[in-house]
């Protein structure tokens, strides 16, 4: 079983940027790839990023400038956003794919956070 906790989200200023972490606890987090999905208020998760166990990323690039990134010794993944837009809105969240693909689909992610809000004002 992994534990995935969130957190780093919180009220900002349109163009403005937050970091946002997950840590994980059990498991063998260096071999998992990491994601970052968010959901907006009625609407469905998306997927915003993923990297691999090796440091390799995939991102929807519509969203961000967004960057992934992982620490392997602290077991923690981080989304640094910028350039935020009161349609990056969300509850974002951190998810774990034990198989160590690098996928953007949610169903592939064996393990998930509770979430972290992030509420962009204009």
């Amino acid at each position: 079983q992994v534990n995935l906790v969130e957190s780093g989200g919180g009220l900002v200023q349109a163009g403005g940027s937050l970091r946002l972490s997950c840590a994980a606890a059990g498991g063998t987090f260096s071999s998992y790839t990491m994601g970052w999905f968010r959901q907006a208020p009625g609407k469905e998760r998306e997927f915003v990023a993923a990297v691999n166990w090796f440091g390799d990323t995939i991102y929807d690039f519509v969203k961000g400038p967004f960057t992934i990134s992982r620490d392997n010794a602290k077991n923690t993944v981080y989304l640094q956003l910028k350039s935020l837009k009161p349609e990056d809105t969300a509850v974002y969240y951190c998810a774990a794919n034990s198989r160590g693909l690098l996928e953007r689909s949610g169903v592939s992610y064996d393990y998930w956070g509770q979430g972290t809000q992030v509420i962009v004002s204009s």
